[in-house]
């Protein structure tokens, strides 16, 4: 499998907080975020890492290239307006097949991520598989609407009656959605969310995997939120 991480944010919530750390290095039970989830990728049969992070994140960059991985580590330094253009940036480098993308701030329970990489790696079946939860941490959470199978239909801003599942920030993916990105740059689009919404009206087949529990990382009362969340479960 390969996989890519998004961490080209300027965390200006937290700095504004007094989180003197960049946020890719902010440390959750000892370990950088952006450390513990390549040492969880690689525990998951990384094949290759690909890696954005703004022009602006000096530490972070160094960081990376200090890092002694037994993969191909691709680094992409470049400032982005959106998740969505750095995922453009990133497709240059992802090689092809399957891969699995997910926000650097997007903390998860390993045991739960692996299941999710597994049910991918096995799955024919499907363009593409979304990581959801029924847990709502986001501000502005982008809500998954599933017919009876857990096929994906729509993606929403808003909740309605019998909304069950938000977006957990992990997508798992083909290069076949790189075309589709494409025409979302071309078309002058901006957002993650907006691409998604094009994968569904090109005909994608994405399927929802449900994890219980997601948590982001935005604010610095999150850092603790995220260090207890991680010590509930072995």
């Amino acid at each position: 499998m390969n996989y890519a991480i998004i961490a080209a944010g300027n965390g200006a919530r937290l700095a504004q907080e007094g989180v003197a750390k960049p946020k890719p290095l902010v440390e959750l039970q000892g370990e950088p975020m952006i450390g513990r989830l390549i040492n969880i990728m690689l525990r998951c049969n990384a094949e290759s890492i690909s890696i954005i992070v703004n022009e602006h994140m000096s530490e972070v960059r160094e960081y990376l290239e200090n890092l002694k991985l037994p993969v191909p580590l691709n680094l992409v330094v470049k400032t982005t307006p959106s998740s969505m253009h750095s995922l453009w940036h990133l497709s240059e480098v992802i090689p092809k097949g399957k891969f699995c993308l997910t926000t650097v701030d997007t903390i998860f329970h390993e045991v739960d991520f692996k299941g999710y990489i597994e049910a991918f790696e096995n799955d024919d079946d499907h363009d593409g598989m979304w990581a959801v939860t029924p847990f709502v941490d986001d501000e502005k959470p982008l809500w998954v609407d599933v017919d009876q199978d857990m096929n994906i239909t729509a993606f929403r801003d808003k909740s309605w009656e019998g909304a069950q599942y938000v977006s957990g920030g992990v997508y798992a993916m083909t290069e076949k959605a790189f075309p589709i990105l494409e025409q979302c740059i071309q078309a002058g689009n901006s957002r993650m969310r907006n691409f998604q919404r094009a994968l569904v009206e090109a005909h994608q087949r994405l399927y929802a995997y449900s994890i219980d529990k997601i948590v982001d990382v935005d604010h610095a009362e999150d850092i603790i939120t995220a260090e207890t969340f991680l010590q509930s479960k072995s």
